[in-house]
């Protein structure tokens, strides 16, 4: 017998690891004159996450000696030398003292084309330079930005205007890093006049979505009809603002745009006013408010996508877990799995609990087997649960949802996680690779795991393929409705868990949607930040038929739209949605069997009695175990 659910679907990611390409890079010149201090305090907190290079450029008159630069060259040399050498940040270690210095710096940017933002301090380096702001719009040789120093000792408040112009995601981008390294809190303030009040809402709709999960993002909306006056009012407040110049080169030669000279003249804070190369016309290609998203959504892949191997330590796992005073359960939900689940407990206990005592329980969560899956997991010292015996009073329902759901109910652990128990490559990295952020870091709260999975044909191993409902249809509708969550790699995993007071307070959808359901409530109860997800390397397990799959994806789009129908207010499935008709032949006649594919929701446990009464937990006024809100009885 094949468990219905054993087969969640993923997507091959044997050439996924964008988390570990080469990072960005910085150029930022120094010159005499110019505001060396700022730059260099710009370059420290870039430096953190993207990869800055200094150059030092000495000027010299048509005219003049060269040699007359000698001294000014030695004094910029010893100034990078002593800012260089530190990790990402790193100095040319030949002086260019030119006639033409813009050239040279031209050249150092032609010379290495992973450099993709170049910082020049305003005013100063343009006039050096002999650069007009209309060279600089017109032809950037990358992305550049303006620095108006000077910069504070401390960034505390990063202010990013959004008018809706092209380089609000590089704006974002810069204001988002430099804040990740000084924990600095960054206020995205939306200017929309009455006359732009639609256009501006369609433009910031996918941003503010996604800012609203990043709780170092403030967010504002501000009615004006003087952008530039509501500018200056908000730096007021700011260590830094950050902001975009104009579109297109003004017909005058020496102007960024109005607001962007203002800002740069009058500005009480800092200023970064920032100029991207790759400007795409909506009509012509992908929405400034999307390609706003995708940076983002990026900048959560970068930072919170892990490897099990980097929780390999098992020891330091064991000392962050004490430290931290947790417990953790492991539960195995199963039906039919003779074949695999013995391997499955022993390699956890031999490597969680007998060599590093990690973990504090394993329970097996059995849906009824009929073969010898619960003997074994006994034989093994493994509490067995059958889960339609776990709260009877509340009826029991086929699927892994209803199995996980229960799961609750019976284990202790202030962190659960879980895995299938149908797995012919166990590893101990199913288990480190998810307790790894969870133990790392206090404020993660939900781990998902990926992996490659070839899918098994006989004998053969078939790389690359499988995951059809991931590809098909799970991603293309969170990339749709849930765009935040587009850089999950395999939403569908059966290896993730988290921290029971998260996991308590979710519903549980009870068959086959409970994977995307979870991950849905998870974002909209904590923020993106709060979720991570970890590369586990090879996944090897039974494979589900078309069919089956077909009748998996019609329960996980029930439960996908019910959360939009939650989330929107409005009504978009009945009864009749949730019967599937097959198309079946008979003797050469093709007839419709209908059959009934229903994904019923349980409530958080935390609204359960018997769970509240079990956690020592005071009883929720007006509700008893026969009218909890949601909780069918006996289907």
């Amino acid at each position: 017998m094949m468990f219905e659910y054993d087969e969640m679907e993923g997507t091959d990611v044997m050439d996924l690891p964008v988390y570990l390409r080469r990072p960005a890079q910085v150029l930022i010149p120094l010159m005499p004159g110019s505001d060396n201090e700022s730059l260099l305090k710009l370059a420290r907190w870039l430096a953190h996450e993207i990869v800055v290079l200094l150059v030092g450029v000495v000027p010299v008159k048509e005219g003049e000696n060269l040699s007359a630069g000698a001294g000014q060259a030695r004094e910029l040399r010893l100034l990078m030398n002593e800012h260089a050498d530190r990790v990402n940040l790193r100095a040319k270690p030949r002086i260019r003292v030119s006639y033409n210095p813009w050239d040279e710096i031209r050249a150092v940017l032609l010379a290495d084309p992973t450099i993709d933002l170049l910082v020049l301090d305003w005013p100063h380096h343009l006039e050096a330079l002999q650069l007009t702001p209309a060279e600089i719009l017109s032809h950037p040789p990358c992305d550049v930005a303006l620095l108006r120093g000077p910069l504070p000792a401390r960034l505390q408040r990063v202010t990013v205007p959004m008018r809706g112009g092209p380089h609000a995601e590089r704006a974002l981008y810069l204001a988002l890093t430099l804040a990740a390294q000084e924990e600095a809190q960054v206020t995205a303030v939306r200017l929309r006049s009455g006359t732009s009040m639609l256009q501006a809402e369609q433009t910031f709709a996918g941003i503010a979505m996604v800012l609203a999960e990043m709780p170092q993002v403030t967010q504002k909306v501000v009615e004006t009809n003087d952008q530039c006056q509501t500018i200056l009012d908000v730096a007021q407040t700011a260590d830094l603002v950050i902001l975009g110049t104009s579109s297109l080169p003004t017909q005058s030669t020496g102007s960024f745009g109005e607001i962007a000279d203002v800002v740069l003249e009058q500005a009480a804070s800092s200023v970064l006013a920032v100029k991207t190369k790759r400007v795409a016309m909506p009509e012509h290609g992908v929405s400034f408010s999307a390609k706003a998203i995708s940076i983002l959504v990026d900048r959560w892949f970068a930072e919170n996508t892990f490897h099990a191997d980097e929780f390999a330590d098992l020891n330091h796992l064991l000392a962050l877990k004490q430290e931290r005073g947790m417990t953790i359960s492991l539960a195995l939900p199963a039906l039919d799995e003779e074949q695999t689940v013995g391997e499955v407990i022993r390699v956890v206990q031999r490597a969680c609990m007998e060599k590093v005592p990690l973990l504090d329980e394993i329970v097996l969560i059995d849906s009824n087997s009929v073969d010898r899956t619960r003997e074994i997991a006994a034989e093994l010292g493994v509490p067995v649960f059958i889960h339609q015996e776990i709260l009877p009073q509340y009826g029991a329902r086929r699927g892994k949802g209803e199995a996980l759901w229960k799961s609750l109910f019976v284990t202790h652990g202030d962190i659960l996680i879980w895995v299938d128990t149908d797995v012919t490559n166990f590893h101990p990295r199913f288990i480190y690779g998810q307790l790894g952020p969870l133990l790392q870091r206090t404020k993660m709260q939900f781990v998902k795991g990926f992996y490659r999975r070839p899918l098994k044909v006989g004998k053969e191993l078939k790389s690359g393929r499988g995951g059809r409902v991931t590809e098909l249809m799970a991603r293309p509708l969170l990339n749709l409705f849930y765009p935040e969550l587009s850089g999950i790699v395999q939403p569908l995993s059966g290896e993730y868990g988290g921290r029971r007071d998260l996991l308590e307070q979710l519903p549980f959808s009870s068959g086959y949607g409970v994977e995307i359901g979870l991950l849905i409530d998870v974002l909209e109860k904590v923020h993106l930040g709060a979720i991570s997800q970890v590369d586990m390397v090879e996944r090897i397990h039974r494979n589900q038929s078309l069919e089956r799959l077909s009748k998996m994806s019609f329960a996980i789009a029930q439960t996908f739209f019910g959360k939009l129908e939650r989330r929107y207010g409005h009504t978009m499935l009945h009864d009749v949605n949730r019967t599937m008709k097959r198309v079946r032949q008979d003797h050469g006649h093709l007839f419709l069997e209908v059959e009934e594919v229903t994904e019923l929701q349980r409530p958080p446990m935390i609204e359960i009695p018997e769970y509240r009464q079990m956690r020592g937990l005071p009883m929720l006024d007006g509700v008893n175990h026969l009218s909890l809100s949601g909780l069918e009885i006996g289907d």
